[in-house]
């Protein structure tokens, strides 16, 4: 089974991949998943790391490819399941970013395909769920200025705010 979710973010590129990236970020905008690492430096291709739901199913994700600011895939396995997963940055005119996310689900064994046919819904609605809350915290983090920049509005505004 593929579950395909695309959407556009209000953040440039460069920004989105490397916020995606990074799987410290994960607690950040999948509320229900927990992760930890495991081996290899974190995000980089060969590292590996645990991610499961807080009372539920825990994956072994492998970082297979990571050219960012293009691309990321990504691997996660579990005794009767894998999935192959690649993420796609596509930079718009705009300065927006669009994201191309794609699982795809491979069962092990017949009791298992089984099951999959049954929560492919709940599965697909998940994915489009955890991206949907990905764009909410790319969009919040890339409005969010960055520690230690300076910018002229704010240097106005905190003199203005001292002259009162």
């Amino acid at each position: 089974m593929k579950s395909v979710v695309e959407l556009e973010i209000n953040a440039a590129r460069d920004r989105v991949a490397a916020l995606f990236s990074d799987p410290r970020n994960m607690d950040k905008w999948m509320d229900d998943m927990e992760y930890e690492p495991l081996s290899g430096a974190q995000g980089e291709p060969g590292s590996t790391y645990h991610l499961g739901q807080r009372d539920g199913m825990w994956f072994t994700a492998t970082v297979l490819a990571k050219e960012l600011p293009k691309e990321l895939r990504l691997r996660l396995d579990v005794p009767k399941l894998e999935v192959a997963i690649t993420d796609e940055f596509v930079a718009l005119p705009s300065g927006r970013t669009k994201l191309i996310s794609t699982e795809d689900f491979r069962w092990k064994g017949v009791l298992s395909r089984l099951m999959g046919v049954f929560a492919r819904g709940g599965m697909k609605r998940a994915h489009r769920r955890h991206m949907e809350s990905f764009k909410q915290y790319a969009e919040r983090e890339a409005s969010a200025p960055i520690a230690g920049t300076w910018s002229r509005s704010s240097s106005t505004r905190n003199a203005k705010r001292a002259e009162r």
